[in-house]
């Protein structure tokens, strides 16, 4: 078990070394093909960033992808290889179908179809959020994957067995709740990437305490992915994540935390999509008692801040801050 750990930190700095090299290729590629960001109007602080090439998250996905399933082949091929387990692919499943339904969304935005800088209709992605999430959580609850239907409850470190007719529809709605709480963060240069890569090394901590070392070496292969991102997503980005990459990390994130069993500490490790989330909705429920004043200058989050006076390196370096206090204090629950 001990030696384990160094074979997942290497596949995260392999994952790291793959997808960065092939950076500026994918960059000028997407160029090319005129796959530029559109924003809203209504994001007037935002207006420069038109025209970055957006569909990032396919530097993430794609190496992660392809360097999970060859490990997979690699423990096929040779059984003493230290290699990604089969219930490694449920979340690897749910990443790529997330990328698919993020990829389309994207698309749709950037071809223009609809309002400037919007895929598709609100409703449709949703829908489609809910079928994907509801098939994965019937998968990991019929299929006896390892915590389906149970919860570890933190602080008294017992896990409850939980009915499929109620878990199921938690999973569901941890799944899609957290895929479009990492899309609502992905709105400044850096947060989402940085934030999602520290929740997943938190779920990695968790999973190797649990001896599931498939679902370490998964984590830190999405964690050294996202760092390649981040490389050309720091500020100014010369790449946007997309819901190509917001809606599949957010997903996967809940996903890996439902195969934890530690699902009830998701809002605690992913404090900020969580916070951000909800100041959308405070937003929209204030607005709508008070007859259209706003709680917020703009909402999500970061562009209160934002126009605020906080610079874009403020908001993301303070909301990091934050999601890493978050994180250390989500792993001590775990702990106890």
């Amino acid at each position: 078990m001990p030696g384990d750990l160094p074979v997942a930190l290497t596949m995260g700095g392999t994952a790291f070394m793959l997808a960065v090299i092939w950076g500026d290729p994918f960059i000028t590629m997407l160029k090319r093909l005129g796959m530029g960001k559109q924003i809203r109007e209504s994001l007037s602080h935002h207006q420069a960033k038109t025209g970055t090439p957006t569909f990032g998250g396919l530097m993430i996905l794609i190496p992660a992808i392809l360097l999970t399933l060859a490990l997979n082949v690699a423990s096929l091929l040779n059984p003493d290889f230290v290699a990604t387990g089969r219930s490694i692919l449920l979340p690897l499943s749910v990443l790529a179908g997330f990328a698919v339904l993020g990829a389309i969304d994207d698309w749709e935005g950037v071809r223009g179809l609809h309002e400037k800088g919007e895929g598709l209709p609100p409703r449709v992605k949703f829908a489609a959020q809910i079928v994907l999430a509801a098939g994965v959580a019937l998968v990991m609850s019929l299929g006896n994957v390892q915590y389906a239907n149970a919860v570890a409850i933190p602080l008294l470190g017992v896990t409850v067995s939980v009915s499929p007719v109620l878990w199921i529809p938690v999973a569901v709605f941890f799944i899609v709740g957290m895929s479009n709480a990492v899309n609502i963060t992905d709105g400044v240069d850096g947060l989402a990437g940085i934030i999602v890569a520290s929740a997943f090394a938190a779920y990695a901590v968790i999973a190797y305490l649990q001896r599931q070392i498939y679902l370490v070496q998964f984590c830190f292969i999405i964690v050294g992915a996202i760092f390649a991102f981040l490389w050309y997503n720091a500020l100014p980005a010369r790449l946007i994540m997309g819901d190509t990459g917001s809606l599949a990390l957010g997903a996967t994130l809940a996903t890996v935390a439902l195969m934890t069993g530690q699902w009830l500490l998701l809002p605690v490790i992913a404090l900020v999509p969580v916070v951000e989330t909800f100041s959308v909705i405070l937003q929209v429920l204030y607005a709508r008692l008070t007859g259209g004043r706003r709680l917020f200058r703009l909402a999500p989050l970061h562009h209160h801040f934002e126009l605020s006076g906080w610079s874009e390196t403020q908001v993301v370096q303070r909301f990091w801050l934050i999601g890493l206090l978050a994180v250390m204090i989500g792993i001590a629950f775990a702990l106890v």
